[in-house]
């Protein structure tokens, strides 16, 4: 790993980059010099954090202050004069994959990140970038992202700025000069860890989570580091590890009753992506914790239990990471529903006494007020339709309803979705309404269980891991809800929510179900980004429209206010992406990332409007066959649908491949097999054979030829769920040419095996082991040459002694015996999964075999 620093000096800045509006000598450009700068930050400290509201012309943390209440008492716009707004700068960028950070500003220099992890620091006088830090992550991370190369943001403290990213590493950068002043390692290396979430400083630490809980072999946790040195202060596990092992903290022993089965072979996710709150009053830091690995608890804990600490709020010790407290919004979480979405602390009077309370609208639908001193339960009810819990019962635990789990063998939709009711977009907490804003989604998932599905295991997905509950089978009963949003379509709304009387107060419907989070003011205003491109302004009483500018983009970042020279300004970044954004937008066109800032009479000029970017559908055809098309279907599902979504729509930040250029359809096996388009962010699948991606194609060009006919989307899911049941009962493509029987056999030695399906159903290996000659060594050794020789001698091995006493060498019959049972074969192995056919072990040993170096 390596890090570049680009250092931009002010002068060329000025020449160079785009800043509409900025003077030719600004009169104050004495501020944006290394020195003032370095002055300037340097005052952040643990004192001025803590009395942030004494300073509200700065924006000195992800949520303004300790409180992160995302509330301004700034009093310089309000509704009398918010017509007079104009733009006073903006800044163009050249990313593209969306931007979802909350800039922060101290005495006019601004900081933000975008898309892989990038920091840019900007004169917010002129809109001049000053300096541009590229950690330069591997674009194969994109491999690991759930949703999207994103980052929200960037700490500041003490004249360093601090910076999460995408594959795991915390950064500490010279706030005046964009140097790095040091970097560690978060995350084990080699696994499906990543970062996209905002430090947090607490008492001069840096605090940061991860995320990857969507992927098998994750388990959460939140790490503080000394924000000088970088050496590791605490770490806090969000859930139990091996309970063979020392338990790291006490409370995980009893975290650990509420788990069943070998949950740590798994995982078991918990992954703090977001919600990291101090609390200074209590010296706590409060953790959102998100979901399991999988989802499905009756996967990662068959029989139940509540699995502490998953889709919890967990309270700790700020100096040392000892625990506190926690509440548990979902006991047993089998829906994506995390803990993880934001968290405003407040002091307000309930029931005629004070109180010192968090709250939190997570994704399961319930809006939460805690009492933050110990955790207890004020008060939960819901903000948004649900079909999954029918209330809070006196214990303060969901009362589900029937069928909620889906574990019948049905497709079941559930609302809220996987995308909650309310996702990571920043809420406001406005004190002179007592209201909170929430950025809210109307939609509904499909749930269901994967143990029977052909090339996976207990539901997991071959090749990448990824362990979620959404149902492959096309074909299944469907179980809908009349008053849900029916199936496939889904909007957002703007909601004003009581969190004293718990209920809500108005609401405004949205197009989109990902719009971008707000802000609101002392003097009455909402401010919020959205899909739909523009910046609005409505009034907090009623939520009518005061203003509103066209910024072109969706937006998916958060607003924020400031003063500049005694002047107030309005921030906000458009760029869509991320997540959601990846697979759909609203916009003609998709524009890059560009900054707008707003003032009282501000006059410089808007970004031009671009024409219509919008594809045609490709007119390339197909003969393929149903069992083609079917098992397209089928690896498109797997590989594909989570960032380009299903053929045929308009595409987001990432492109719909059924409007892909006729150049694209000629060149699938270079850009899936090989990694043409790797450095923008398309990773090479190297596991699926040349049949897969040639499947694949042919379900794409299908899809869009019958569009192209004017076959409604209902009949051509119909088609494809009768193709795909049609595939799946004669089986994976290598099964039937090889004619090899589909049923488990007994345990014993190997078959016949063959090297080309071995490949592929060792996919699942990449997670852990690298297969190039001369590759590096992950979690485990690199598989290049290993069998025939002692697996233990792999150079550099460090993840399990289990094999260090096994002697002889690896012969295929002791390669096969490894593969069915890897426990019982060699006690202590890091290896997880065991293949569970005769021949699939076979073909395996023979692909191994072709890799033996000479």
């Amino acid at each position: 790993m390596f890090q570049i620093t680009k250092l931009i000096p002010v002068l060329c800045v000025l020449l160079l980059i785009s800043a509409c509006g900025a003077k030719d000598a600004p009169e104050n450009a004495h501020n944006t010099t290394p020195e003032h700068i370095h002055k300037a930050t340097l005052s952040v400290d643990d004192a001025r954090l803590r009395a942030a509201d004494e300073t509200p012309g700065d924006w000195l943390s992800y949520g303004r202050n300790y409180n992160e209440d995302r509330y301004s008492p700034l009093d310089q716009i309000g509704p009398k004069n918010v017509d007079q707004l104009g733009l006073a700068w903006t800044l163009q960028l050249d990313s593209t994959r969306g931007i979802q950070a909350t800039p922060l500003v101290v005495d006019g220099i601004m900081y933000f990140t975008g898309p892989w992890s990038v920091v840019h620091a900007v004169d917010a006088r002129t809109g001049a970038q000053l300096w541009m830090f590229d950690p330069q992550v591997p674009r194969a991370k994109a491999m690991d992202m759930c949703c999207g190369v994103v980052n929200r943001g960037v700490a500041l403290y003490k004249g360093a700025v601090f910076v999460g990213t995408l594959d795991g590493r915390l950064i500490s950068i010279d706030a005046a000069t964009g140097d790095q002043n040091w970097s560690v390692m978060t995350v084990p290396e080699g696994g499906n860890y990543s970062i996209t979430g905002a430090p947090r400083i607490a008492n001069g630490k840096v605090l940061i989570g991860n995320g990857g809980a969507e992927y098998a072999n994750v388990r959460g946790f939140v790490t503080a580091y000394d924000a000088m040195t970088g050496e590791r202060a605490w770490r806090f596990y969000t859930v139990p590890g091996d309970p063979s092992e020392p338990f790291e903290q006490p409370e995980l022993q009893q975290a650990a009753e509420t788990w069943n089965g070998e949950w740590w072979k798994h995982g078991p996710g918990g992954t703090a992506w977001d919600a990291i709150v101090y609390d200074p009053e209590f010296d706590q830091v409060i953790i959102g914790v998100g979901n399991g690995s999988s989802w499905d608890r009756e996967i990662r804990s068959p029989g139940g239990g509540d699995n502490l600490f998953l889709s919890s709020i967990v309270a700790v010790d700020a100096e040392t990471g000892a625990y506190k407290w926690h509440y548990q919004t979902t006991p047993g979480d089998t829906w994506d529903y995390t803990a993880t979405q934001p968290i405003i602390l407040a002091d307000m009077e309930i029931d005629s006494a004070p109180r010192k309370v968090l709250m939190q609208a997570p994704k399961n639908g319930f809006f939460y007020v805690l009492d933050r001193t110990n955790g207890a339960l004020i008060s939960a009810a819901p903000y948004t339709y649900m079909n999954w819990a029918s209330g809070i019962d006196a214990a303060g635990r969901p009362i589900e309803t029937s069928g909620a789990r889906y574990q019948d063998g049905r497709t079941h939709w559930i609302t809220p979705s996987s995308h909650g009711g309310h996702n990571w977009f920043p809420m406001s907490y406005n004190h002179e309404t007592g209201l909170v804003y929430i950025p809210g989604v109307i939609q509904a998932s499909p749930y269901g269980t994967n143990g029977d599905a052909p090339n996976y295991t207990n539901g997991v997905l071959r090749g990448n891991e990824f362990v979620v509950s959404v149902p492959f089978r096309a074909w299944n009963e469907q179980v809908i809800d009349p008053n849900a949003p029916p199936p496939g379509v889904s909007s957002g709304e703007l909601i004003a929510y009581d969190p004293v009387r718990q209920e809500r107060v108005w609401s405004i419907p949205q197009p989109s179900r990902y719009n971008g989070g707000l802000l609101s003011t002392t003097t009455g205003l909402l401010m919020q980004g959205d899909a739909e491109g523009f910046f609005r302004i409505r009034d907090v009483n009623t939520g009518d429209l005061l203003w509103e500018f066209d910024v072109n983009s969706g937006v998916i970042s958060a607003p924020v206010t400031y003063l500049v020279d005694g002047e107030q300004y309005i921030t906000i970044i458009a760029e869509w992406g991320g997540g959601q954004g990846q697979t759909f937008r609203l916009t003609d066109a998709l524009y890059p990332g560009a900054v707008y800032t707003f003032k009282l009479g501000g006059t410089a000029e808007p970004l031009p409007k671009r024409p219509s970017d919008r594809r045609e559908l490709t007119t390339l055809t197909t003969d393929a066959s149903p069992y083609e098309i079917g098992w397209g279907y089928t690896n498109y599902f797997q590989n594909c649908v989570g960032c380009h979504s299903f053929p045929g729509g308009n595409g987001g930040a990432i492109p719909n491949l059924a409007r892909s250029d006729n150049s694209i359809f000629d060149n699938y096996q270079s850009i899936i097999r090989e990694g043409a388009f790797a450095e923008r962010g398309m990773p090479l699948h190297a596991h699926l054979s040349k049949r897969d991606v040639e499947d694949i194609r042919k379900y794409v060009l299908f899809v869009a030829q019958s569009l192209q006919k004017g076959e409604s989307s209902s009949k051509i899911n119909k088609t494809l769920a009768e193709y795909q049941k049609l595939a799946w009962k004669e089986g994976p493509p290598e099964v039937v040419e090889a004619k090899v029987p589909t049923e488990p056999a007994s345990p014993g030695g190997p078959t016949t095996g063959d090297p080309a399906a071995g490949k592929r159903a060792a996919a699942i290996c990449a997670s852990c082991h690298t297969f190039a000659q001369g590759g590096a060594n992950l979690a485990g050794p690199n598989l290049w040459g290993v069998a025939g020789r002692d697996i233990a001698s792999a150079e550099g091995v460090t993840y399990s002694d289990a094999l260090s006493g096994i002697a002889g060498t690896w012969t295929p019959e002791a390669l096969d015996a490894f593969l069915a049972d890897p426990q019982a074969f060699a006690p202590g192995s890091a290896m997880m999964i065991a293949l569970p056919r005769n021949q699939q072990r076979a073909d395996v040993v023979a692909y191994l075999q072709t890799l033996t170096s000479e």
